[in-house]
């Protein structure tokens, strides 16, 4: 937890002090980045990962009350992001996309690993597979499309949006239509290095476009915890889990890592998104920097405990 902690702290810091010695281009291209990682790393990562993932049938209520508890939230943040704060159509699709989207990979193999013990890994890498990866390539890239304001105006063109800007989407049917023999240990111990890998990126990203927001007034560094921020990562951080255990409770004996798995912050790919579709993207830098900053010192807390 200590490296993944002062590996977020840096590469968040250096973006954020980049930006302000060079001006707006390292937070336009710290983003650019992301677009490439979305068209490059990520589908290869996607691809092999879900190539080689085992189903295993006895989970499979614990995955599907998961997804009832991802969509009952992001319900939530719809109907408090458009209704009671009244956030323009890209905020929302902020809120909305940053409490479907969850760091389980980034963050949550190695707190399995630390809180859990490693026996734990292969229930979380199913999780983050079967549950998280479907929610980022339909959930979050559809409010992508229905709500930025680079999808287009009419539905057609939202509809189109939505199946050119998401090479997540067929990497992950070919992965899960894909035998095993295609998915060689060797391309796949690859794919999971790569994903430690695009963690400064992300964070140096999410640095770099706090640095621009507040360049404006609008963000500073820390970031300000505004009202959305806070709705997204109550939702994400408590009621998410807390929407899982209780569907939970009564039907079934839930595996441990599905619960902290659903507890993650806000993923990184949601800034990915955010780009591709023209959603609020310092809503979404805000919203996993102050999730993320709550999930660690829990996580610390409960390793000391």
């Amino acid at each position: 937890m200590a490296l993944i902690a002062a590996a977020i702290v840096v590469s968040a810091t250096l973006g954020f002090r980049l930006e302000r010695q060079r001006g707006v281009a390292v937070a336009y291209l710290a983003r650019r980045s992301l677009i490439v990682l979305l068209y490059t790393v990520l589908p290869f990562v996607t691809f092999f990962n879900l190539a080689r993932a085992d189903i295993d049938v006895d989970n499979g209520v614990g995955l599907i009350l998961a997804y009832v508890a991802v969509i009952g939230a992001a319900v939530a943040a719809w109907a408090i992001a458009s209704r009671l704060e009244h956030l323009s159509r890209p905020a929302v699709g902020a809120v909305i996309s940053s409490v479907i989207v969850a760091n389980t990979g980034y963050l949550g193999y190695p707190m399995t690993v630390e809180l859990l013990g490693s026996d734990e890994l292969s229930e979380a890498v199913l999780y983050d597979v079967l549950v998280a990866g479907p929610l980022l390539l339909i959930g979050a890239f559809s409010v992508g499309a229905a709500f930025g304001d680079r999808a287009g105006d009419t539905p057609r063109e939202r509809v189109r949006a939505f199946f050119a800007r998401n090479p997540l989407l067929y990497a992950g049917v070919a992965g899960l239509l894909a035998p095993d023999i295609l998915a060689p240990d060797l391309l796949v111990d690859i794919s999971r290095i790569l994903i430690v890998a695009i963690l400064p990126i992300g964070f140096f990203a999410v640095g770099a476009t706090l640095a621009e927001g507040d360049d404006e007034g609008r963000v500073g560094f820390p970031p300000a915890l505004t009202l959305p921020v806070a709705t997204v990562s109550v939702l994400r951080l408590a009621v998410v889990p807390g929407l899982l255990y209780l569907l939970a409770l009564p039907l079934i004996d839930l595996p441990p890592a599905y619960l902290l798995l659903a507890a993650m912050p806000c993923g990184l790919n949601s800034m990915i998104v955010a780009e591709a579709y023209g959603l609020d993207v310092r809503i979404v830098a805000a919203a996993i920097t102050w999730s993320t900053v709550v999930a660690v010192v829990v996580a610390a807390v409960v390793q000391l405990l």
